[in-house]
């Protein structure tokens, strides 16, 4: 068995779908080829951006894992915090999985959470989910009690200096989320 029979990010449960033993894959881990980054989930260090490490592992535990909130302002640009633990999104209601000692767990509503979401690829043919821009602004205002009030009117200042910014596409977004629409309209005429 080689490593590169695995997908960059994987479970036990897919390892043991294509013939790989658990031990083998602990032996792996053990060689300094793997990573294992929660409980039974694991990625290929060989072709996972460490950047996104956390994230494919959450990915390859739950599927509809999305960067959010702090962790989706950094890779946008839009915030020079430095966080411990990527921010990551599932639906309300799904289980967040075990041992994941570096993902900060957040549920979202259902029926709002497919709205920005845009795929990267974190290596390895690996796509990973994250916000746009425009959504994670709006999360941003939508929960301020969390993040705090400098970091939302930073990130739509840093956002409305860039030039392809689009004030209208970022209100269309908010749309979604009306508790958010007046905090953020407020913003943008105060900015504007």
């Amino acid at each position: 068995m080689t490593v590169t029979e695995l997908g960059a990010a994987f479970t036990l449960r897919d390892a043991r779908a294509i013939g790989v033993r658990k031990d083998q894959v602990y032996d792996l881990v053990a060689r300094g080829q793997l990573d294992r980054l929660g409980r039974g989930v694991f990625v290929r260090v060989d072709l996972i951006d460490p950047a996104h490490a956390a994230l494919a592992a959450a990915a390859a535990a739950r599927p509809a894992s999305t960067m959010c909130l702090t962790s989706a302002l950094v890779h946008h640009g839009l915030s020079d915090a430095i966080p411990f633990a990527v921010d990551v999104a599932l639906p309300r209601g799904t289980r967040h999985p075990a041992g994941f000692e570096q993902v900060s767990w957040h549920s979202f509503e259902a029926s709002t959470f497919a709205v920005g979401r845009e795929f990267i690829d974190a290596g390895g043919g690996t796509e990973v989910a994250v916000y746009s821009a425009e959504r994670t602004i709006v999360d941003s205002f939508r929960l301020m009690h969390l993040e705090g009030a400098d970091v939302a009117h930073e990130a739509l200042r840093r956002w409305l200096r860039r030039p392809r910014s689009s004030p209208s596409r970022l209100i269309r977004t908010a749309e979604a989320f009306p508790q958010a629409l007046p905090r953020l309209r407020l913003a943008l005429e105060a900015l504007l």
